[in-house]
């Protein structure tokens, strides 16, 4: 009796081993890319993603309240952060205003995952100091490009931050 079980069991053991070789190999997972995302596409949504977020946060910016950087502050790092931090501490001590938002009426993908070229218009914006004199320069356009470098942060809401950004020559904005 033992006999016959160990052999029935065998036997369905080794059933279960030959139809396991016969099933097909699950598909391999992607590995992400050096920059932390599965594919340029998805680096390009997470990067255009984080940076519209930011600019939805400077939008939100009262320059009499510092309170209301942080949501700003949260979508950088590096460079941009430090940047954006002497910007902001240094208009709200001069008692400067901003009022008006900043548009993106669009965003390319740049030369690298991650990377992007933001036309952004700011016609809308105006900065004033704490005489109500304006100090926006007279030559800014309304409308520029910037190259913006975003890097895979998963502590980020977005998966991502942004780093650096510097103005362009960019004909599609």
């Amino acid at each position: 009796m033992i006999a016959r079980r160990s052999a029935a069991l065998l036997a369905t053991v080794a059933l279960v081993t030959a139809l396991a070789a016969c099933a097909p190999a699950a598909a391999p997972k992607p590995s992400p890319t050096p920059t932390g995302f599965a594919s340029k596409e998805e680096a390009f949504a997470a990067a255009e993603k984080t940076y519209r977020a930011y600019v939805d946060a400077l939008n939100e910016v009262d320059l009499s309240d510092p309170a209301t950087f942080e949501p700003v502050y949260a979508h950088l790092r590096g460079e941009a952060l430090a940047s954006e931090k002497k910007t902001l501490t240094q208009m709200h001590a001069d008692g400067w205003t901003v009022s008006g938002k900043t548009t993106l009426p669009r965003i390319f993908d740049g030369k690298a995952p991650g990377d992007l070229i933001v036309c952004q218009d700011v016609s809308a914006v105006e900065v004033t100091d704490a005489s109500g004199n304006s100090q926006v320069a007279p030559d800014r356009p309304d409308v520029f490009a910037l190259d913006v470098k975003i890097e895979f942060d998963p502590s980020s809401v977005t998966a991502a931050k942004v780093t650096n950004s510097q103005a362009v020559e960019d004909r599609r904005c």
